[in-house]
């Protein structure tokens, strides 16, 4: 049967379903007529129409707690949905999952005396666990915008019987025409496995199911700090034929079988291997920086997202999220290897093969390419004992640090949550003061200078390090496509920094190191990073053009 045409309401509708919603309590209006127009036509739906608002909501709330399931109660623009308030009031405070789903004008009709029209963003939040408002978009939206949609009902609907039940509040914006119909469009929603402290087995079957069914599955590790439990575990998932692991420096996964030069590898499937695309991608851990994953994972069709990790919210990075595993990686990744069955595929051989000759053929670029900013940070890694804790800021330094070997490095940390570069050397002081080694902090001069007060704390000691990339200001401008041939490029992205390094390292107590060739560099790492009674600032002084021509030539060399 055709329903409306209105992609939010429909949205909406299957999330409800999905939901375990039954029993929609409808109120008489015309702003919400897209909603009466669905629910009354879904035969999955039972729905009851009450004229009286105020009245529709305790009804609503008396089938919930009688059903102990969620119930909806749905209403036009205006004060209709104010009238909800006292029966939303008591469900909040009962715990009750009561679903209100208010219809709403569009944003340019707001206090423009358009008739039934008040502001309803937000109107129940001190009474409702959470609230969203869903923009009027159609079937012919983009799928990002699609897919927003869909997180922001599947999280809504989620919050309600989540922990301690409650209700939410959906608000629709609904333009005219109001009455449209057509055929109904697919929905991909999204599955939450949560609340497992021990997994249920029927659970636990279905994942590994389709892990089993699956002849490329592509686990990648976001930034997480460091655990045994979790690298075992995905050091036995990456001996397996269909899977290949990956995983980012600042993942701190460092195990036999897992892929860590993650921008080199996929870099080269990319464009010279489209038959080792993944039909599962599997996310472990927060935010990944590489920006090659992200736009690959996004044009492979089919593909599937699973998440693995406790993220409160739907994070969609390929517009394929599927299924969000609301656990710990250290209690799911044991139970699902174990319920794991052999698979006669190649993936994983052909998928290390790759790496083996993008990573070899990286080195050897590195090794042949000139004094850069390339050159300094491989030179460093490359030096560095696993005992030291590595923290990296944002632009082009952590970038860096993911084209070299980080296989043999102990902790890295770098500032992914929001990718700033402020605040990177407050941060790995910070770490530094708790932690009885060597914390080094490889920066570039930009971020540097935003921080520079931090050098002053009193929590600095001398086991606190820094190299600073000095290439005259922000790197990463130079070679993005979206800046570099600007000509406002060095005035207005690089900025130009100019950071007295020596002065800095004399006036808070510093020794200080400088390096402008790789001769340099080898001549002082020994000293920069032996013990010593003070703290220690390396100036690695590179050319920035040149740097950029480098890093640019990497990645065509291995096209």
């Amino acid at each position: 049967m055709k329903t409306t045409d209105k992609f939010n309401v429909q949205a909406v509708v299957e999330g409800m379903v999905s939901a375990g919603v039954e029993h929609v309590v409808l109120c008489p209006g015309s702003r919400n007529a897209p909603l009466l127009i669905a629910v009354s036509r879904d035969e999955r739906l039972k729905s009851d129409v009450v004229i009286d608002e105020r009245s529709a909501a305790f009804i609503a709330l008396g089938i919930a707690i009688q059903t102990e399931r969620p119930v909806a109660v749905v209403c036009t623009s205006g004060s209709a949905v104010l009238n909800f308030a006292p029966a939303v009031a008591e469900a909040y405070y009962r715990r009750v999952p009561l679903i209100v789903i208010s219809a709403d004008r569009p944003d340019e009709w707001i206090d423009q005396d358009d008739s039934q029209t008040i502001r309803q963003r937000g109107i129940l939040d001190n009474i409702v666990k959470k609230s969203c408002h869903l923009d009027d978009i159609t079937p012919y939206d983009s799928v990002a915008r699609h897919r927003q949609i869909i997180r922001q009902v599947v999280d809504t609907l989620y919050i309600a019987k989540a922990g301690p039940s409650g209700p939410v509040h959906i608000n629709i914006e609904m333009d005219e025409p109001l009455n449209h119909v057509s055929e109904p469009v697919q929905i991909p929603l999204i599955s939450i496995h949560a609340d497992m402290t021990t997994w249920p087995e029927e659970e636990l079957a279905l994942l590994a199911r389709e892990i089993n069914n699956t002849s490329r599955v592509m686990i990648v590790c976001g930034f997480m700090s460091p655990n045994p439990l979790v690298s075992d575990s995905l050091k036995k998932l990456a001996t397996r034929d269909n899977i290949v692991v990956l995983a980012e420096a600042q993942a701190n996964v460092r195990a036999p079988g897992v892929i860590n030069n993650v921008d080199t590898v996929l870099r080269a499937v990319k464009n010279k291997r489209d038959d080792l695309a993944p039909e599962l991608v599997v996310t472990v851990g927060g935010a990944l920086l590489s920006r090659h994953v992200k736009t690959w994972m996004r044009t492979i069709k089919g593909l599937k997202h699973w998440h693995i990790g406790v993220r409160d919210m739907s994070v969609d990075p390929f517009l394929a999220l599927v299924s969000r595993i609301e656990d710990s990686p250290i209690n799911v990744l044991p139970d699902l290897i174990s319920a794991l069955t052999p698979v006669d595929s190649d993936y994983r051989l052909k998928c290390q093969q790759m790496a083996h000759e993008m990573i070899e053929q990286g080195r050897r670029y590195i090794e042949d390419s000139p004094w850069s900013d390339l050159k300094a940070v491989s030179t460093l890694v490359d030096s560095l004992e696993p005992s030291i804790n590595v923290h990296v800021s944002n632009g082009t330094a952590i970038r860096y640090v993911q084209l070299c070997d980080s296989s043999r490095l102990g902790r890295v940390e770098c500032n992914r949550g929001v990718s700033g570069i402020d605040g990177a050397t407050s941060t790995a002081i910070g770490s530094s003061s708790v932690y009885n080694g060597t914390t080094l902090l490889l920066t570039g001069d930009m971020s540097a200078q935003y921080d520079m007060g931090a050098l002053a704390s009193t929590l600095v000691d001398h086991r606190f390090k820094m190299a600073v990339l000095n290439n005259a200001g922000g790197g990463i401008f130079r070679f993005i496509d979206t800046t570099r041939s600007l000509p406002e490029l060095e005035r207005c992205f690089a900025a130009d920094v100019r950071l007295p390094l020596r002065q800095l390292a004399e006036g808070f107590g510093f020794d200080y190191f400088c390096a402008s060739s790789l001769d340099e560099l080898d001549s002082v790492l020994p000293s920069f990073l032996a013990p010593s009674l003070r703290p220690a600032i390396l100036d690695l002084q590179t050319p920035p053009d040149l740097s950029a021509r480098v890093i640019t030539s990497y990645f065509k060399s291995i096209e």
